[in-house]
């Protein structure tokens, strides 16, 4: 018998300084029989980096040719799709030529630059690929805030971001990679 997903429910409170953007989103997530709380919180780190009213979660592990998030136009063209982990370059190659933006959000601790390093001379051709490492230790400490239910108060100035709920507040510094800064 096949496992089933697990129903996270979450409100996410966003005050994006960066992009002037703030708003609460409501949302409900799966949870993959194989994906830890670390990744899936990493999902709804990437949402609220890149929220907007269009900004939806795909099928996701369940599925090869989806990326974790996209963002749709009216006419079904991919204006941004969004990756996790560390994934082989023709993945984010075919991302790259279907969407008009991608951004990955790697993480895995010492394996990304392990990764990053096989794989960074072919990524830089992609104009509209940006690649963002997540350290180890904050991602870590993202994946204690999982609750089935949970609210969390995102807050982004200057690249840093800060997610708590009502016990735990969690920093992170995400690094870009690509496009060389």
């Amino acid at each position: 018998m096949a496992l089933k997903a697990t129903i996270f429910k979450a409100t996410l409170h966003i005050a994006d300084m960066d992009r002037h953007y703030y708003a609460d989103h409501h949302l409900t997530v799966a949870r993959h029989p194989s994906e830890t709380d670390e990744r899936m919180m990493i999902r709804l780190l990437a949402f609220a980096l890149n929220a907007s009213d269009n900004l939806e979660f795909t099928k996701g592990l369940s599925t090869d040719d989806e990326p974790e998030l996209w963002q749709k136009a009216l006419t079904g063209d991919i204006e941004l799709s969004i990756e996790l982990g560390l994934p082989e370059e023709d993945r984010l190659r075919k991302a790259c030529n279907k969407a008009q933006r991608v951004i990955l959000y790697a993480y895995g601790g010492r394996a990304v630059p392990v990764w990053w390093d096989k794989h960074h001379n072919k990524l830089e051709r992609f104009s509209n690929l940006t690649v963002i490492d997540l350290p180890a230790e904050e991602t870590e400490a993202l994946a204690a805030l999982a609750e089935r239910s949970m609210t969390l108060q995102v807050s982004i100035q200057d690249g840093e971001v800060t997610i708590s709920n009502e016990q735990t507040l969690v920093n992170l510094t995400p690094i870009q990679r690509l496009p060389k800064i």
